[in-house]
């Protein structure tokens, strides 16, 4: 333990004479808001807080961490669902913050191509990008919060996948310092580039644990001139994928986003959030949230094709009661109802949540059967499903019975709960995890769970690119079994 100690003061003075007093801290008011995720799930332990102000800083830091094999846990926004961002209990790790990193370093309207440092704010890069006339295509309710680099590093999602994909595919381009503290650049966009592996898609969604992305290169696209939102009640949620088949059909690329969400949710967002009133007369068992969007030379028929659209799925027989929103605000209304489901149930007690996809062809029939096998199985709980209809990923949250004991209720039933909706998600084909990684949370799951052959080849790569494992560790890739046995 001395000679630990001893390492890490040494480690310490090395780190804060590189990053200088802002850019390293120990100061536990500093540090301490930083040691739990954003959920509140878990808590660890660190060394301290590092801040370095650039790449160069970054790379050395990792170097010293080789060096003295200190790990490091890098963080963004740490507005993370999974755990993937906060260090462990032994308070042998360093935080790596990049939020110091935050400049947008160039942005080309003509190219249609940003690049940014790590550390800016998702809502900064839109604000920079509707200034120029574009939008960078993805938006999640974590915005104001949320760094491109958690982004990337957890291949986020959000509401409008459907249309344009995940972070994935916004990403031209990235900076990311490895292990040994070399610099990985290949910032540069290029339309066709066929010169081996595509490394930065293996850094995309990797959460920090094969290499610490800086920067990146990302695609815009026109900014939207106009947009039509709809709201349509419906019996089923199977009635809710006729409806999504339709609307593909009808609206084509217009089609933006395309969100469900059942009674409960709506009825406890109605509960929850003060003046929030329902778009709709009456009660129906399901609701669908719909975008059309047009950017300028499509924008002045787009009233009328959403108009067309209601028309046709109420001659159809698709909806039982629908509205299109008449202006902006009343817009904005609702998608409120929809971004304050996960506030409003947080109200209501405990919950196990679950961030799941299977193919979008059998989603709507997959919730129809799983809820009320859920519930069948685990008395006094309440099974809701909400979300991206359109490409296949729902939040699946299993609510406690009103006389659990939160904290308790989690680590005992809650964990039952989760194991069996994760069995019954991988019965029908699909993803434990489609949009908030893996983490500490799932990992354990996705290694009693994923495919052998894919478990060992993410092991082989974490071990060839951090062979000292100080990258982030404890997280995303699963243990080998007879590592997980000891």
């Amino acid at each position: 333990m001395g000679r630990f100690m001893s390492t890490i003061t040494q480690f310490c003075d090395a780190a804060r004479q590189l990053l200088g007093d802002r850019g390293f801290t120990q100061d536990p008011e500093i540090v301490d808001p930083w040691l739990t995720d954003w959920r509140g799930r878990y808590t660890g332990k660190a060394i301290g807080l590092a801040s370095p102000a650039n790449t160069q800083e970054v790379s050395a830091l990792v170097r010293l961490c080789a060096q003295h094999g200190v790990p490091l846990v890098p963080q963004g926004g740490n507005s993370g669902m999974s755990g993937g961002a906060t260090p462990d209990e032994s308070g042998e790790a360093l935080i790596l913050s990049l939020r110091r990193m935050n400049r947008i370093t160039a942005l080309d309207p003509d190219a249609g191509e940003v690049t940014c440092e790590a550390g800016v704010i998702l809502q900064t890069l839109h604000e920079a990008a509707e200034k120029h006339g574009l939008r960078f295509p993805l938006t999640l309710g974590g915005k104001g919060s949320a760094t491109i680099g958690g982004l990337i590093s957890t291949n986020a999602g959000g509401t409008q996948v459907l249309r344009h994909g995940s972070m994935r595919a916004q990403v031209l381009g990235v900076e990311a310092v490895m292990a040994d503290g070399s610099v990985f650049d290949s910032l540069v966009a290029l339309k066709k580039d066929n010169r081996g592996f595509d490394l930065k898609q293996l850094l995309i969604g990797s959460e920090g644990t094969l290499g610490v992305v800086t920067a990146a290169s990302l695609r815009l696209l026109p900014a939207l001139t106009d947009r039509a939102v709809l709201w349509a009640g419906l019996g089923d949620i199977r009635d809710a994928r006729k409806l999504l088949v339709f609307t593909q059909a009808q609206a084509g690329d217009a089609l933006e986003g395309f969100e469900v969400m059942p009674r409960h949710s709506l009825e406890a967002v109605l509960a929850h959030k003060h003046g929030a009133r329902s778009p709709l007369e009456g009660e129906h068992e399901w609701h669908a949230l719909i975008e059309l969007a047009a950017d300028a030379k499509d924008a002045d028929s787009l009233q009328d094709r959403a108009q067309g659209l209601l028309e046709s799925a109420f001659e159809a027989g698709l909806v039982d009661d629908a509205t299109i929103a008449m202006n902006e605000t009343q817009a904005e209304e609702f998608w409120l109802l929809r971004d304050e489901i996960a506030p409003a149930e947080r109200a209501i007690g405990p919950a196990m949540q679950h961030d799941i996809s299977v193919p979008v062809a059998k989603m709507a029939d997959f919730v129809s059967a799983s809820l009320p096998q859920v519930e069948l199985r685990f008395p006094g709980c309440k099974a809701v499903a909400f979300g991206h209809l359109g490409d296949g990923n729902v939040h699946y949250h299993v609510l406690a019975p009103k006389d659990a004991v939160p904290g308790e209720w989690e680590a005992t039933q809650g964990k039952q709960i989760s194991a069996f909706v994760h069995d019954l998600v991988t019965a029908w084909g699909g993803s434990i995890s489609a949009e908030h990684g893996i983490g500490q949370l799932k990992r354990d799951e996705l290694g009693r769970l994923g495919d052998p052959v894919h478990l060992a080849i993410m092991r082989e790569i974490k071990q060839a690119l951090d062979p000292k494992g100080i990258l982030n560790p404890g997280k995303l890739v699963p243990l080998a079994p007879e590592a997980s046995s000891h």
